[in-house]
């Protein structure tokens, strides 16, 4: 390694894994003299007109001046980065700070110059636009504000990779010399290339494991029976389309086979290229396998094997080592300790899982993060029975494990664009990155439901296995910003399946109006309640009487259907026993037809006790003949497709994205879902409505008002000076008071009263009427104690209410009473802004006084906040009537209280270095408000990973 006075500290934390364009990883890293063999060896596979669009010139070989040069750096005013694979050089970067006259220079010159040298079997990969990344990360790092590139005119990729990174930038030419400046900080359109440069790479890293084209199952058994031995009989039984091999070094050298696949006694021997290995063997011998594979060039990894961060210390340990020695040779990871992954493509059609029979295949997603629940869930679409019914199958299933590298926010990126996958299913454990998740959530959301269920949300940690950043956030929280990013929520995995199977299959309501109609009277009335139950607006329903024949359930839907007062039909049906009372085929049939009539509103079926409803409501999606008849078969075979897709082929269909908010149809026939309980039909709907509402306000965005009063600069200013007193500041009153008025919020000055004479002096200053407040910490915010008295009028009220204070909860230096200018009477409120270091800054918001704590009645929203979601903040509470005139009340004067909310979010975002403020009372009058108490918390702030390069999670 280098010594000063040739460099700093060697820079560990530039070391970066990176996901490339074609969905294998990188390793970036600083370059050290250590390096200067690996450079040489590099620079010899560069072609000659690589070689020469970097220098301008013929440039054969490095010499010894050059290669100290480009290995010796300062890490300040000379930089180089180096991306590699298994350890070599695969592209290089660096910078050398120059002054206003292009000479090498030291700070505060905030200029450099760049450049690139690409393998020419690497180029095309994305490689250059990451290191740009990372090397202007670590420029702005370093005070250097712009780059300066000089290309020659034909290195037309090199040019690409600068203009393409969305700064903003200036060219001119020259000296037949392309030159290139662009300022590195990031804009809107740098930040949006970035993402959908991350979202491409990310998703080709999850296909390249979901549908290889070769699978290597290590581990595979002579006989029949343990975990590797299964997983190849189930690849080779689901009908894999690509080439299979059974790998153990066990086998015999004269093994060829087991049971007609290719056998080898190492991933090494395999004579073609192995695309996906899936790795079954015991912890210990996994490095030895991790090695053949990457030396083979196998592209990504199952692992099946246990004993990793599950099982301890060591565990986590080994865990973190084969993450990074997978790494080295840009392979990714699923597992460890996985239950394996499906993917039902007939293009593909893999199952290279622990579960025996693969899932029906069809149009929604599941990723879990546990075996067990992968198992029930893959159970719960293939039953028939057990509550919800009929055929819906998948289009791919990952069971992630320990999730050390691929994870879910991987997944949902595939999910975005997949044309497969209509829905998407998650059970979590953990969220290693709640920030992105929720961005990429949003996105997805806006194309396709995304339905989560969380698990292990009492338990205060994530499962031992996960390696995760805590996050201060209760669990509600977390789960209010989920839904703010358009995530439908549900508390189970039978709410997970009832809610994917109607979204699945069915167009989403255009409102809350719900029409139910049916043969029992009874069951009618429960949807009706359970309607109201859930937020619905629900018709009076239709008793169709125990007499109904399909022809009347036939006519009643269609009815339902065109009126143009409701939005959705629950149908409900019992058993009818007389003579001219449908079967259930008929039944299904009815239904189907009528809904095939009027097709832009969602039906669903309420079903007591009526087994073979299910299997002929999926049959009748079918207008073959046949297919009424066969349910089993249909039930068994082949999934119609749903609305959201345009009747096309698979592999002709569009992203979901084509089917809109507003619940029109297409022309593909649809399944219509059957509950066995109307609770559990509701409260599926219940969360459709919810979803397509959060459809309809994501396609008029809101928007982050500008203030012009907010003096941004001056705020910083300010914030410098105090931190310069220490790393964690609370501010004192002043402070807090002069911070929160650079950006407009007015705090009700309040001043000490340590003696009745001073209270007196006070209240002179002020003018009466005033209120005389006890800010003890056990008092502070607590008027239900008695610490706090209103509306004293003159000097005798003011000395006899502090003697009552002083008389009831001791001394004036115990008491610490303060007096403070009346304010208009109104809902008193709290809002505060906190920067949880995994989520994000988060607003909340809601009434103060000890109910609303008790209930755990409080809104959140992610910074920064739009005026949209200030005003849904203010409206999600449900103590919000108060602020709107309820029971006769005064409405107050909600627009100021919004403003407020926007200040505040503006204030944090601007402001990283303000971790925490609350602001409480808000007292929210009928016209204006009054911030009678305020605090606030300065620290530096938490490394935002969302702003930075692209980069996989560290290990």
């Amino acid at each position: 390694m280098q010594s000063a006075p040739d460099r700093q500290e060697y820079p560990a934390h530039w070391e970066a894994d990176v996901v490339l364009r074609d969905g294998g990883t990188a390793r970036i890293r600083p370059i050290t003299v250590d390096d200067a063999e690996r450079l040489v060896s590099f620079y010899e596979q560069v072609s000659d007109e690589s070689k020469y669009y970097r220098f301008f010139a013929p440039y054969p070989r490095l010499s010894a001046k050059d290669v100290h040069r480009f290995t010796h750096h300062d890490f300040v005013d000379r930089v180089g980065l180096a991306a590699t694979i298994g350890g070599e050089f695969i592209a290089t970067v660096r910078y050398d700070r120059i002054g206003p006259q292009g000479l090498p220079a030291s700070a505060p010159a905030d200029e450099a110059e760049v450049a690139f040298l690409v393998q020419d079997a690497h180029q095309g990969r994305g490689v250059a636009s990451a290191l740009l990344e990372h090397i202007a990360a670590v420029a702005r790092e370093r005070g250097i504000r712009r780059f300066a590139a000089e290309v020659l005119p034909a290195n037309t990729k090199m040019i690409k990779v600068f203009t393409d990174a969305g700064y903003t930038q200036k060219r001119s030419f020259e000296d037949g010399v392309v030159r290139l400046e662009f300022d590195l900080e990031p804009t809107d359109r740098s930040v949006a290339v970035q993402h959908a440069r991350e979202q491409r790479a990310e998703a080709r890293s999850v296909r390249r494991l979901l549908a290889p084209g070769s699978v290597a199952v290590v581990g595979v058994g002579r006989t029949p029976g343990a975990v590797g031995r299964g997983i190849l009989d189930n690849i080779r039984e689901a009908g894999f389309t690509g080439q299979l091999y059974a790998v153990n070094r066990a086998f015999p050298e004269e093994m060829k086979e087991v049971d007609g696949i290719p056998a080898h006694r190492s991933v090494r021997d395999i004579p073609g290229p192995v695309d996906l290995a899936v790795v079954a063997v015991p912890a210990e011998r996994v490095p030895d396998v991790v090695a053949e594979c990457g030396e083979h060039g196998v592209q990504g990894l199952v692992v099946i094997s246990a004993g990793y961060a599950e099982s301890g210390p060591d565990g986590r340990e080994r865990q973190r080592e084969l993450v990074r020695h997978a790494r080295a040779y840009g392979m990714r990871i699923i597992g460890p300790n996985a239950f394996g992954i499906i993917n039902t493509s007939p293009e593909v059609n893999l199952n290279a899982s622990l579960a025996p029979e693969p899932p029906r295949p069809g149009r929604i997603g599941l990723f879990t993060q546990s075996g067990a629940i992968g198992v029930a869930l893959l159970s719960r679409l293939h039953r028939r029975g057990g509550g919800v019914t009929g055929v819906t199958g998948v289009s791919t299933f990952v069971s992630a494990g320990n999730r050390a590298d691929v994870s879910g926010n991987d997944v949902v990126q595939y999910w975005y664009d997949d044309p497969d996958t209509d829905v998407a299913l998650m059970y979590l454990e953990s969220i290693g990155n709640p920030r992105k998740f929720t961005r990429l959530a949003r996105r997805t959301a806006a194309m396709k439901p995304l339905v989560v269920v969380q698990g292990a949300r009492h338990g205060g940690a994530a499962p031992q296995g996960h390696a995760v950043r805590a996050t201060r956030l209760p669990h509600e929280t977390v789960s209010a910003l989920l839904r703010q990013a358009g995530v439908i929520r549900v508390d189970t995995i039978t709410e997970l399946v009832d809610a994917g199977l109607l979204l699945a299959r069915q167009p989403l309501p255009g409102g809350p109006r719900v029409a139910i109609l049916g043969n029992s009277e009874s069951l009618g009335l429960l949807t009706y309640d359970a309607c109201l139950s859930e937020g619905l607006e629900p018709l009076p329903p239709l008793d169709l009487t125990t007499g109904a024949s399909a022809g009347d359930f036939r006519r009643a839907l269609s009815r339902a259907l065109a009126d143009d007062s409701c939005d959705a039909v629950v149908v409900t049906a019992i058993p009818a026993i007389g003579e001219g009372t449908p079967d259930d085929a008929q039944l299904a049939e009815a239904l189907r037809s009528a809904a095939e009539e009027v097709p832009g509103k969602p039906v669903l079926v309420v079903h007591v006790e009526l087994g073979g409803l299910a299997a002929a409501l999926s049959a009748a999606a079918s207008t073959a003949p046949e297919a009424r008849v066969k349910a089993r078969g249909a039930a068994d075979g082949d999934h119609p497709l749903p609305p959201h897709s345009a009747g096309a082929p698979p592999a002709e269909r569009p992203p979901a994205a084509a089917a809109g908010p507003s619940g029109t149809s297409d022309a593909g026939p649809r399944l219509i879902p059957s509950y066995p309980a109307a609770e559990r039909a509701v409260r599926a709907l219940a969360e459709a409505v919810k979803y397509a509402q959060w459809r309809r306000d994501a396609a008029r965005p809101g928007k982050v008002p500008e203030f012009e009063d907010v003096d941004e600069k001056g705020a910083a200013r300010l914030i410098d000076g105090l931190l310069t007193r220490g790393q964690g500041l609370t501010l004192g009153t002043d402070e807090t008071c002069d911070l929160l008025g650079k950006y407009g919020v007015r705090v009700l000055r309040a001043l000490p009263a340590p003696t009745p004479e001073a209270a007196v002096e006070a209240a002179r200053a002020i003018g009466y009427p005033v209120a005389l407040k006890a800010t003890a910490p056990h008092l502070r915010h607590r008027a239900d104690l008695g610490g706090v008295r209103l509306d004293l009028a003159d000097e005798e009220q003011l000395r006899r209410a502090y003697a009552e204070l002083t008389g009831l909860f001791g001394r004036p230096e115990e008491l610490r009473p303060v007096v403070q200018r009346m304010a208009p009477r109104g809902v008193d409120t709290v809002v505060r802004a906190v920067i949880d270091p995994a989520a994000g800054a988060v607003l909340s918001f809601g009434l103060a006084g000890a109910a609303s704590q008790l209930l755990g009645d409080t809104a959140h929203r992610l910074i920064p906040v739009t005026d949209r979601e200030a005003g849904s903040l203010v409206r999600s509470i449900r103590t919000a009537p108060l602020l709107f005139g309820w029971r006769g009340s005064t409405p107050v004067d909600t627009p100021a209280l919004e403003e407020l909310l926007l200040r505040v979010s503006r204030l944090v975002d601007d402001h990283p270095e303000v971790v925490a403020v609350t602001l409480e009372p808000v007292v929210v009058a009928p016209r204006g408000l009054s911030v009678l108490g305020a605090s606030v918390r300065l620290a530096p702030p938490p490394a935002r990973d969302d702003f930075g390069p692209r980069t996989l999670p560290a290990y």
